[in-house]
């Protein structure tokens, strides 16, 4: 089992929310609950995850265009305006210390991008506020960084959950990547890069019935 120490949430995109709900549904029998609605033009839906049965921070954030967003374009968040159809594209982990990481990195050759305040709304009209690493030129395939501060994870909420089982990113030569990686000081925190034919993130869970898919 390889599971990231400081995941915060997998990042699952599409073009299209609804139709994102749907298709993780469809896979799992897990149906998310709704998010809320971001500046950037985006909206989401989450489940919770559990390792070994127990409920931890963890979570899946199925990302969108908001279809109430006030711009007509697609959005460019996690490449969501270049997508056909729904992709685990992206996570986050949450450091001890953000600045620091952010620092530790940049010596190291890797600038994540300048740490910024973001928002949004639940359902239930609770504003949650958080700190991230935002670059323009952030490659999706490092984990962007997430500092929750006062507000409560999301992970946490009374969401639908299900069983991750692993997480990976699969490159055809590791090495590069595993370098950028080790950067960011964070040890196992980050995902595993392990030798594959695509580069891409394979993300295992197990349903609720006990079946194990890959997405």
């Amino acid at each position: 089992m390889s599971i990231p120490r400081l995941l915060d949430h997998v990042v699952i995109a599409g073009p299209d929310l609804a139709t994102l709900i749907d298709w993780f549904a469809e896979r799992t029998g897990v149906v998310a609950a709704p998010g809320g609605a971001h500046p950037t033009g985006t909206a989401n839906a989450l489940v919770a995850l559990t390792v070994d049965g127990e409920r931890g921070p963890q979570y899946i954030e199925l990302i969108g265009p908001d279809p109430d967003r006030a711009q007509p374009a697609l959005p460019t968040a996690f490449g969501i305006d270049a997508l056909t159809e729904p992709r685990v594209q992206a996570y986050a982990v949450h450091p001890t210390d953000i600045d620091a990481t952010v620092a530790t990195a940049r010596a190291g050759g890797y600038d994540p991008g300048d740490v910024s305040d973001l928002s949004r709304r639940t359902p239930d009209g609770t504003l949650l506020e958080w700190r991230l690493t935002r670059g323009e030129n952030h490659r999706i395939d490092v984990p962007f960084l997430i500092d929750w501060g006062h507000t409560p994870q999301p992970g946490l909420s009374d969401i639908p959950t299900i069983e991750l089982v692993s997480f990976v990113r699969t490159e055809p030569d590791p090495a590069p990547l595993t370098g950028i990686l080790n950067t960011l000081g964070l040890s196992d925190g980050v995902a595993e890069v392990v030798t594959g034919e695509q580069p891409g993130f394979r993300l295992t869970l197990r349903t609720p019935n006990g079946d194990v898919v890959e997405l």
